[in-house]
């Protein structure tokens, strides 16, 4: 039963222990999970982090490896890379006495991704999987005017789908900034209505500016610009200007110079789903079942792209 005085998200989440909070679209999209990670930590719940990776994970010491493709990336791994969210965020969790353990999976297909996320179900004995987008491409089903960069987000959202884990929910943060790769968000709301519709859609809320977890998330974003100055999150920083209560175009990186932004209170509000739902209305999710390599994955949405007829974007009318 849900109520008013709870948000939906953390009623699914009530019975579950062991909860891995996972980056869908790669990048720093695990730090949009940190605030809600920082929460159910503060209720005792078994918190972990993990994240979909776009460093070379490959050349990582044999020892950081639980499974051919789960790597546990923590303060002391070592790495050339100048360009690795999980070990920045490694680090910052140390820093503040958190634990400090973040899994790491490469780039792949929904097959061996599944298999993956199958191990540390399995490693960490979860009974429940939340998978963040900083964003809201996750929410797109494929027949909108544009995606987004779905690849990824498609990726995790096939591989966890197809798992047996007892509570699984999506939820996106960063409402807008996908504005620069083409998402038309009046289509992001029909889709959302969709979802509440059946059943699926949990509702949204915002992150509290006053808040522990508002405080340390800010930190860490501050932590990682300042740990990766060449190439800085837009997404977080998008969504920290929100949290401090910047509005429109507000500059935080030389990335967005050539650009104008939109910075805006939505940005800093949480909008959740049950992720089953969101993938039975996916129009092609069935078709990436059996890919092993991400590349497949953008050849398949390109060519159901050219069958299917796109919906008109539309501008918010208010």
């Amino acid at each position: 039963m849900f109520s008013l005085q709870e948000p939906p998200l953390f009623t699914r989440l009530k019975k579950a222990q062991r909860i891995l909070v996972a980056g869908a679209g790669g990048g720093f999209d695990v730090y949009a999970g940190l605030p809600l990670a920082l929460a159910l930590m503060n209720e005792g719940k078994d918190v972990h982090l993990a994240n979909l990776s776009f460093s070379a994970l490959y050349g990582l010491p044999s020892d950081t490896w639980l499974e051919a493709d789960v790597a546990a990336v923590t303060p002391e791994t070592l790495s050339r890379a100048d360009y690795f969210p999980e070990a920045t965020l490694a680090c910052w969790l140390d820093r503040h006495g958190l634990p400090s353990t973040v899994y790491a999976f490469p780039k792949l297909g929904v097959q061996p991704l599944r298999d993956a996320y199958r191990h540390l179900v399995g490693h960490l004995n979860l009974d429940a999987i939340v998978l963040v987008d900083g964003g809201t491409d996750i929410f797109m089903r494929g027949d909108e005017s544009g995606l987004g960069t779905p690849q990824e987000d498609m990726a995790s959202l096939a591989a966890v789908h197809g798992l047996d884990v007892a509570e699984k929910i999506v939820v996106s943060l960063g409402f807008g900034v996908d504005a620069y790769h083409g998402v038309n968000h009046v289509h992001v709301l029909e889709n959302l209505a969709a979802l509440a519709e059946d059943g699926s859609y949990l509702g949204a809320f915002s992150i509290p500016r006053d808040s522990r977890e508002a405080s340390l998330y800010l930190d860490a974003v501050e932590y990682a610009q300042a740990s990766t100055p060449a190439r800085p999150s837009i997404v977080n920083g998008s969504i920290s200007a929100a949290l401090r209560g910047l509005f429109g175009d507000v500059r935080f990186t030389d990335r967005t110079s050539n650009s104008e932004l939109f910075i805006n209170p939505l940005m800093a509000m949480y909008f959740a789903v049950d992720l089953d739902g969101l993938a039975r209305r996916n129009l092609y999710l069935d078709r990436l079942e059996n890919t092993r390599v991400i590349r497949q994955i953008s050849s398949i949405i390109e060519e159901f792209r050219d069958e299917v007829r796109r919906r008109t974007p539309r501008q918010y009318p208010h």
